[in-house]
Parts: C-alpha cells; sequence; structure tokens
C-alpha cells in the first residue's frame, strides 16, 4: 500500500459522466490527483489503445514511465489495490456482489438514460452542442466553435444505435428513469448511500450518470426536479465527499439488504438485465443485431461488446462466493428478475 502517493494523473471532461465518478470517487477516497482536460492539457502523455474519458496514467512498476488505462471499473478495484483507506467497496461479500451489480447498472444502463435525453430532444442537442466544445477551447472562435459543434453532435447522435436510444425504445428509456428515481428518491429517505451510511463503488457510478442527467441536460433536468428534489440536491452532496467521516459498521447489514435495495434491483431486473442478456446471446451467436423486449415492448441495438464483458465479470464475480453467500443473495436476486443475469 502507498503511504503518501503522488498524484494520480487523469484526463477527461466535464461531460462525462465517468469522468466524475471517478473524480468523485478520488476526493471521497482523499487521494491526491491531478486532472488534466483531455485533448487540451494532456496532448503530450501516452495514448491509450481505445481514447476513452476519461484516462487515466500509472507508472509501469516504481520509476516506471506512464502507461495509459482507461475503463472506471477495473481502475476503481485498481486504487483498492494500491491505496489504503475510505474503501468504496463493501466488506461484506454479498452486499459487495450488489454494489458491483448496482455499479454497472448505472455505468451501462443509467448511461443508456444519459446518452438518450442529452441527444434525441433539440434543446439537449442544443446545449450540449454549444457547451462541450468549449471545454477543450475555451477561447475559440465562433466560427470554429460552430465547426466543431457540427461534427460533435453528428458523430454521438450517429452512435445511438450502439445505446440502443430509437423512437421505437424512447418510451423504454424514459419510463425506466422514471422508475429509477422513485426508488432511488424512496431510498434516500432511509439511507443517505445505496450502500448504506457511506458510499460504494454503486453510488460513483449511479452519481457519475446523474451529474449530466440531473444538472446538465435540460430535459432530464426538469424532470428530476420535478420529480425528485432529492435525488438531485444528492448529486450536489456526492459531488466532493472528501470530508465525510467513514465508519466500518457504515455498510448495509445483511440483513436490511433485501428491504434497503428491493426497489432499485427490480428496475434492474426489469431493463437491464434482459437487454444485457440479450446483448450477450447476440454476441456469443455473431448477430448483427440485438433484438428483445424490456416491458413488453421491442428492444433493438447493435450489439455492444464491452457489456458482453461485464456480464462474464458479475457471473465471476458471482462464482467466487462462498456457498452461504449466494444463498442469501439468492432468494433477493431471483424475486426482483436479478438471479437470471448470473445463471449463464
Amino acid at each position: 500500500m502507498t503511504d503518501t502517493p503522488d498524484p494520480i494523473q487523469l484526463g477527461g471532461a466535464p461531460g462525462s459522466p465517468y469522468t466524475r465518478k471517478m473524480l468523485a470517487l478520488l476526493r471521497y477516497r482523499q487521494l491526491p490527483y491531478r486532472f488534466m482536460i483531455l485533448n487540451r492539457d494532456a496532448t503530450d502523455m501516452p495514448k491509450p489503445p481505445v481514447a476513452l474519458l476519461p484516462t487515466f496514467w500509472f507508472p509501469d512498476g516504481p520509476g516506471g514511465s506512464l502507461q495509459a488505462a482507461t475503463d472506471s471499473t477495473p481502475i476503481l478495484r485498481r486504487l483498492e489495490r494500491e491505496y489504503a483507506g475510505r474503501s468504496a467497496i463493501p466488506s461484506d461479500p454479498a452486499l459487495a456482489l450488489l454494489d458491483e451489480l448496482l455499479e454497472d447498472y448505472g455505468d451501462e444502463w443509467l448511461t443508456k438514460a444519459m446518452f438518450h435525453y442529452r441527444w434525441h430532444y433539440r434543446d439537449d442537442i442544443e446545449r450540449a452542442g454549444d457547451v462541450l466544445p468549449r471545454w477543450r477551447a475555451i477561447t475559440a472562435p465562433e466560427a470554429t466553435i460552430a465547426q466543431l459543434k457540427r461534427q460533435f453532435s453528428e458523430r454521438q447522435i450517429s452512435r445511438l444505435r450502439y445505446v440502443g436510444s430509437s423512437p421505437e425504445t424512447a418510451a423504454v428509456i424514459e419510463d425506466s428513469y422514471r422508475r429509477f428515481l422513485d426508488a432511488f428518491d424512496a431510498h434516500l429517505r432511509e439511507h443517505p448511500f445505496l450502500m448504506g451510511a457511506r458510499p460504494g463503488a454503486s453510488d460513483f457510478g449511479v452519481f457519475g450518470q446523474l451529474t449530466q442527467l440531473t444538472h446538465f441536460d435540460p430535459t432530464p433536468m426538469a424532470l428530476t426536479l420535478a420529480r425528485s428534489p432529492r435525488v438531485f440536491a444528492w448529486v450536489d452532496l456526492v459531488e466532493d465527499l472528501s470530508g465525510l467521516p467513514v465508519a466500518e459498521d457504515g455498510w448495509l447489514p445483511r440483513a436490511e439488504m433485501a428491504h434497503a435495495l428491493r426497489d432499485l434491483l427490480a428496475e434492474v431486473g426489469r431493463t437491464y438485465v434482459p437487454v444485457m442478456l440479450a446483448n450477450a446471446r447476440a454476441l456469443a451467436q455473431g448477430a448483427e443485431r440485438v433484438e428483445t423486449e424490456v416491458e413488453g415492448r421491442p428492444w433493438v441495438q447493435q450489439p455492444f461488446p464491452y457489456q458482453g464483458k461485464c456480464v462474464r465479470w458479475l457471473r465471476e464475480s458471482w462464482q467466487r462466493l462462498g456457498d452461504a453467500d449466494r444463498a442469501a443473495l439468492a432468494p433477493l436476486l431471483a424475486d426482483t428478475g436479478c438471479l437470471r443475469l448470473f445463471e449463464g
């Protein structure tokens, strides 16, 4: 473990939910960091194989050269291994499995709502196009910004097919977001975080997407404020938890997991689970389209290989649990429609 770490270096952007997820995590864990706007401040840093936000740079061993790393989920766990204190992984293996599942729900399902609202509605498209390019070119002439706005908007809208956002799936995504707000609002009436009195990885995964849904994009922002000011306020609080007192007994007790998380897990089982399973089947079969039903309505998108990895990682975590831990979780997961995700 590192006692006096050098600043962790990362590059990203304010409009990236995964950047915001990891910045909030670093603040909560009180880890020193140096943040750079990618493609503006980090031009001399090593490039990752695939350009993703955020990008971290870690030394390749003591005194080694910097190596680029992306993907918030494994990076979060790398930080757990390398830096002690204020962990974001519950100590109870059963709760840790639920935390991992809810983190992935935030990363892979709530992101569909974020992407959908941003690039489906005209007001949201205009705001994103006006603001996002300026984060890395704040002094650029208006003609340059107009060109960047057009290029960026066209590129992002073209990616909707990978997310699954379309006129046919819009109602599925938006109904799911409203149900999530209701379930999360009810949860926050009893617990300040998903994982109890202290945040887990799931809190940061959900937070990252909500920074955009509640505080940037106008359509979901208005919806959130009308439906759950509590969730809106929670996002403000999680932005910087560096001063939060943390106690080991702050995690949800095992006896309270079902009561606290049942409604949220029911939403996970209703939407995220069937889509993730359909995507995994499509990848295994070499299909060109993912086709399934969510709440009796059709869902179609292009296969997404990364989400196939997510299913595999979750199943591996399930298999690493002891028999008693799996037995403790099985009734709750079965009741909420989530157990089938782990049965492949």
